[in-house]
């Protein structure tokens, strides 16, 4: 059976007219190539980390090192993909309508270390999220594969899935979401083995009316096969 948010991958563009370096917070998810529970496992609803996993996990908690104006929020990697809300601030720290009062972290969300990788400055300018993402998934496919001895071999798919959070509401709805998303593996849309998977974007709230702000998100060139 083809799984639904693969199909909506193909047919997908960004998000008409959006300009994806604005300041505010963004929800991206990330999903391995076919799937492939590269991570680690979850044993009783908690998330065991292999060592690709702490790879990806220390990849994000750096990218406030490699990219000016970003900040890391809440952030989960799972089996086969990863969830997380980046931010993009102003030199004052707030983003776009002050979404999440500058992103200060929810409960439960640990900062990113202070170490910077030896040979890695940040960007003198703001990034846009494309670059960001694309910046995160060649960083950790790389070391992944170095570790592997599987060089070139692909690691993330080509797309990922982004929402734009228009308020704190939202962002504190989708903090959550991430956090617990462990507990509720047995019926992840990205679990290959789920068989009562829930519907993607259970995160929502009910009442929301806007969708405009959802869009899976065609990589560029450059970002094929990391």
């Amino acid at each position: 059976m083809k799984h639904e948010l693969e199909k909506q991958h193909r047919r997908s563009i960004r998000l008409k007219g959006y300009d994806y370096a604005n300041a505010g917070a963004y929800f991206v998810t990330i999903v391995t190539q076919g799937r492939a529970c590269l991570f680690g496992e979850i044993v009783n609803g908690e998330m065991q980390l292999n060592q690709f996993g702490r790879i990806v996990k220390e990849t994000w908690n750096e990218l406030p090192h490699h990219y000016h104006g970003v900040a890391c929020d809440a952030f989960m990697v799972m089996p086969n993909h990863s969830h997380g809300v980046i931010g993009l601030v102003d030199d004052d720290g707030v983003g776009a309508n002050n979404v999440g009062a500058g992103l200060k972290p929810a409960r439960g969300v640990v900062a990113g270390p202070n170490s910077v990788r030896a040979g890695l400055k940040p960007a003198p300018t703001r990034p846009g999220l494309p670059e960001i993402i694309r910046g995160f998934k060649t960083f950790s496919a790389r070391r992944i594969n170095e570790l592997r001895e599987t060089r070139g071999v692909p690691v993330w798919q080509r797309n990922y899935y982004e929402h734009v959070i228009r308020d704190e509401e939202s962002l504190n709805r989708i903090r959550e979401y991430i956090l617990n998303n462990p507990a509720r593996w047995a019926f992840d849309p990205e679990n290959p083995t789920a068989t009562a998977a829930e519907p993607p974007g259970i995160w929502r709230l009910r009442e929301r009316r806007e969708i405009k702000g959802d869009q899976l998100v065609a990589p560029a060139k450059a970002v094929i096969n990391t």
